[in-house]
């Protein structure tokens, strides 16, 4: 298989106005798009958005491109990331397209693609799309070109399916809520989910310009959603990004609950009610705390690479159901196909109501370990880690934290870096060790 020189892990991502990401390969991706799909005899393809200025001219650029291959387009307009993955489902569409850079700042775009079943597209069909890219791009007949329509009632319907996802008799009457939706792609959306289960919704984050989107707000910048929760008197605080797959939450005490502990408590909750399938997945990066406390319940849990979409391939493949990242990426498929903020938050309510236990209590059995992150800039394209005196500090500092922690050294997939990360027991242990590795990494970088 070629190598990929456009697709990531989360689709393709980048600057505004630097290559890939221009209107006129835009244009070309979608065309190309169009055509692969088309040699399957499908040709409808949804298409949504999150918030960025930029979105404007990315959706018209994929328009013209599938309209050129003959595919016809439903274009849904602002809407989160696995809403896109819903309703690609719902209207039985042979794919679903969002323009989004996740959270990012404004000034980035990117394109992410989904399957017919609402899930990731599938290697060998985006291997086919970069395939097709390089061919001259040939427009089919005037009377094979698609067709657009927007769909004016996508938020209504995508507001139904996250309610869905919690029980009727789920009730947050006399709640008060704090949601920070961080000016994206959940503005009109998520507050009536919320309200319509019966909370009283606080809200930041509703007012899109285009420009600030995730900008010291959301999932990835916790400061106003904790001072508006304590201001308020709230119960609880959430916060999502931009584009809706993440999701973090704050207590009433303006304690924030990362994604490591948010799925402790999805997947505690599963294992007791006897729900749960299979091992929980983390990855690299989930806190050694979340899988220690896991196993004392006897709840298996394995870790894939970092990104939702290796989460994805090993639930799949360990036949699981409950799955995320620390990031708040959490994975329930036994609700829906993909990461889903909304959905995911929609889980830890149903639980905190129905044991009236604070998120406090909830999380009580999970005890983070301290864990130490490390970004060491290279100074050379050489791999460092297999250096042998990187070697070297690395297994003396296994050998130092035994059982009880664990080193990753982990090379950055988009800039030239790589990760150190240290964990354990003891946090004056764990800081020494990582500068220790670290300084190994540097060193290593320097001389090569």
């Amino acid at each position: 298989m070629r190598t990929r020189r456009y697709f990531g892990t989360d689709g393709i991502r980048g600057h505004v106005g630097q290559f890939p990401i221009t209107p006129e390969f835009v244009l070309k991706l979608g065309w190309a798009m169009g055509k692969v799909l088309g040699r399957q005899g499908k040709n409808q393809v949804v298409i949504g958005k999150d918030t960025r200025i930029s979105g404007y001219l990315f959706e018209s650029a994929l328009q013209a491109g599938l309209s050129a291959a003959g595919m016809d387009i439903l274009l849904l307009g602002p809407m989160p990331t696995p809403a896109v993955a819903y309703l690609t489902r719902t209207f039985r569409a042979c794919a679903g397209i969002v323009v989004s850079a996740s959270h990012n700042p404004y000034y980035d775009n990117g394109i992410k693609f989904f399957s017919a079943e609402g899930t990731k597209l599938a290697d060998d069909l985006e291997q086919a799309i970069e395939e097709k890219i390089d061919e001259e791009l040939q427009i089919v007949a005037a009377n094979k070109l698609g067709k657009a329509r927007r769909i004016a009632d996508a938020a209504g319907r995508y507001i139904e399916f996250c309610k869905s996802t919690a029980s009727n008799q789920l009730s947050l009457k006399g709640l008060t809520l704090v949601l920070d939706c961080a000016h994206g792609a959940t503005y009109h959306v998520a507050p009536d989910v919320f309200a319509e289960l019966g909370a009283k919704v606080i809200t930041i984050g509703v007012q899109p310009d285009g420009l600030n989107i995730n900008h010291e707000c959301g999932a990835t910048y916790l400061r106003p959603l904790r001072a508006a929760v304590l201001e308020h008197n709230a119960d609880i605080g959430i916060a999502l990004d931009g584009d809706g797959d993440r999701v973090m939450m704050v207590d009433n005490t303006g304690a924030v609950l990362d994604g490591d502990e948010l799925l402790y408590i999805i997947a505690s909750a599963r294992h007791q009610a006897k729900q749960l399938q299979g091992p929980v997945i983390g990855t690299l990066m989930s806190n050694l705390g979340l899988e220690l406390a896991l196993k004392r319940q006897g709840i298996g849990f394995e870790r894939a690479k970092v990104g939702d979409r290796y989460v994805l391939e090993l639930l799949k493949e360990k036949q699981g159901i409950i799955g995320g990242e620390s990031s708040g990426h959490i994975l329930c498929l036994d609700k829906t196909s993909t990461g889903d903020g909304i959905v995911s938050a929609l889980q830890v309510l149903s639980i905190y109501s129905q044991t009236g236990q604070s998120l406090a209590q909830l999380k009580t059995g999970m005890q983070k370990c301290p864990q130490i992150l490390i970004n060491v800039p290279l100074a050379s394209k050489t791999d460092v880690i297999n250096i042998q005196s990187v070697q070297d500090a690395l297994k003396s500092a296994e050998q130092q934290l035994g059982q009880t922690g664990r080193v990753l050294l982990r090379p950055s997939g988009t800039e030239p870096l790589i990760r150190v990360m240290v964990e354990g027991e003891n946090s004056t242990l764990v800081q020494r060790l990582a500068e220790d590795v670290a300084g190994a990494v540097q060193q290593a970088s320097n001389e090569a």
